[in-house]
């Protein structure tokens, strides 16, 4: 980077940067190999993603884009002057002049481009255009964040300039450059990912620990035995966490399933068991399955094993799905292994979804493989994003799912899950990546459109079923670090339906691109991103066959779900 450049590396007066009147502050000068490469990495940040931005966020990832291709372009100065070996040269005006002209001309145009984009993307998946006024703010944010960012780099540079001139006088001017190098860039890794990375982390898991202790608006403890919280539950309702509340305390009524199906029903049983509950993963899972056995959720028909993702979120309308398709007759338990956001948990609490994940089906497998056959429950395995990460470790393989599962619905996959990776990568010949197909179908089956014939549509498929269902727009699905060197099948395939033909893979600047979607990925229509409202039905309906089941049953049970999604602002 630029703060590896030593004294004797630039020439007077500007060391390498641009040689302009003196009135120009030192902070405002730059080299011209970094100011290339940043406006290189700052246009291609325009180029179109996953997911549409707003015009500050698309100038956060462009300052940002820019300051990381300035440090690239010192660092690639700098090596090629040590190989050549060369001295820096101060550019000449006119090549500042012709980077200006040409610098303005691109990223007028980028700026053009990329609003064209993403009013595309956002008609895609039918949303609002959005304002050109607001989209003119993308520069103006990016020239602040390129600015802070370069700062930042060159206060590490003095600090390695201090540092080379104090070991210099005791060690020798060469090994002084050495030593003082290696301790900058040992320094900031070290607290990149120590202090700020580990630092933001334990903030926000102690920001949202104290945000667990809450309970919205309308949640109050259950009145019946039949939920966590409730009169005689195992669990206390303090210690179930917000999300855990807002399970046992919401769903739909009797009344509401017993309209719904013309007919009486029963009343579903919900347990669960929070962060606060148990000291680890083993003993939340035992106190949520002793508290679902209390309940009596292996006398049920149905009974569903919920890995949550990060925050102890249970998708509502994912088992609501589930309780109306199963006439009331069925039972949930599920437990919460962390605080932070579903798109912060992908990233850094996989272990603990990992564990959560197969200490809460082990037990539940255990006390239901006691039960004589003819009066088990049909078991089935429900996980959302992190979730099917956490719910795929209780399992080796496609036979190990359908030899101990009647059925399994995992939502929005993360690209690390063992299994799906698996079955991806080693899907018949011919089927695309963004819908594979994996040994014609017969237990695993993947779709972008459940309300679809799901693919292979005329093949069989067995009595237990596993169903993945992602979008082709989902971030969390398509995130991986091999995107950084390596174009992915779903960008040499053609497209989903939901993304830009002009979206294509570029090294290095794509896996930025996507990096930057996650947080967005809640953020669009249900059916885009990783929005999958009212798609739990069709893939419920497709897992379940419930016994006089209809297509217009599903397609009412949708639309009820998508409603009460929109009342509720998920």
């Amino acid at each position: 980077m630029e703060h590896l450049l030593t004294r004797a590396d630039q020439p007077a007066p500007a060391r390498g940067a641009w040689r302009v009147k003196r009135a120009w502050p030192r902070w405002l000068r730059y080299t011209l190999p970094g100011s290339w490469v940043a406006l290189l990495l700052a246009c291609l940040s325009f180029t179109p993603s996953l997911l549409p931005r707003t015009g500050p966020f698309q100038g956060f990832v462009s300052g940002l884009s820019a300051a990381i291709g300035y440090g690239l372009g010192c660092l690639g100065a700098w090596l090629w002057r040590e190989f050549a070996p060369r001295p820096a040269r101060a550019p000449r005006p006119r090549a500042w002049r012709a980077f200006l002209v040409t610098g303005c001309v691109a990223l007028v145009g980028s700026l053009l481009l990329g609003w064209h984009w993403q009013q595309r993307i956002r008609e895609l998946m039918g949303m609002p255009l959005a304002s050109g006024a607001g989209y003119l703010l993308a520069p103006f944010v990016g020239a602040v964040v390129f600015f802070l960012f370069i700062a930042l780099g060159r206060g590490l540079r003095a600090v390695y300039r201090g540092l080379d001139a104090r070991l210099a006088k005791h060690i020798g001017p060469r090994a002084a450059r050495a030593t003082s190098g290696l301790a900058v860039v040992v320094f900031t890794a070290l607290v990149a990912s120590g202090v700020l990375w580990d630092g933001l982390i334990g903030m926000a898991d102690r920001t949202l620990e104290v945000r667990d202790l809450t309970t919205d608006k309308g949640v109050v403890p259950p009145r019946t035995a039949l939920r966590s919280g409730g009169p005689g539950s195992r669990v206390t309702w303090d210690s179930l966490g917000r999300e855990g509340r807002n399970f046992v305390g919401r769903g739909p009524s009797v009344d509401e399933l017993s309209r719904f199906h013309g007919a009486p029903v029963k009343e579903p049983i919900r347990a669960y068991a929070g962060y606060a509950s148990a000291p680890d993963a083993e003993g939340r899972a035992r106190l949520a399955v002793d508290d679902l056995e209390r309940a009596g959720g292996f006398d049920r028909a149905y009974l569903l094993v919920v890995t949550t993702t990060g925050s102890g979120w249970v998708v509502p309308d994912a088992v609501d799905a589930f309780e109306y398709l199963a006439g009331g007759d069925s039972a949930i338990v599920a437990m919460q292994y962390s605080h932070l956001w579903s798109w912060l948990s992908v990233l850094v609490d996989q272990q603990r979804a990992r564990e959560s994940g197969r200490a809460l089906f082990d037990e539940v497998y255990e006390r239901w493989s006691r039960l004589p056959p003819d009066h088990r429950p049909k078991l089935l395995v429900f996980g959302e994003s992190l979730g099917s990460y956490g719910g795929e470790t209780a399992f080796s393989g496609e036979r190990d799912l359908a030899n101990r599962t009647d059925g399994v619905l995992f939502v929005g996959p993360p690209n690390f899950n063992t299994l799906y990776r698996e079955f991806t990568d080693h899907r018949d010949a011919g089927s695309p990546e963004v819908e594979p197909v994996y040994r014609d179908g017969r237990i695993v089956r993947f779709s972008r459109r459940p309300g679809k014939d799901i693919p292979p549509a005329s093949a069989p498929w067995g009595d237990s079923r596993v169903l993945y269902l992602l979008h082709p727009s989902d971030p969390i699905t398509w995130w991986s670090p091999r995107l950084l060197v390596k174009r992915p099948d779903w960008l040499r395939e053609p497209r989903g339906d939901d993304v830009l033909g002009e979206m294509v893979w570029i090294p290095f600047v794509t896996f930025w691109q996507v990096t930057a979607d996650l947080p967005l990925g809640m953020e669009v229509p249900a059916g885009y991103g990783h929005v999958y409202t009212g798609e739990h039905v069709d893939g419920w309906a497709a897992l379940l066959r419930p016994e006089g089941w209809t297509a217009d049953k599903t397609a009412r049970l949708r639309e009820l779900l998508l409603a009460a999604a929109r009342q509720s602002g998920q």
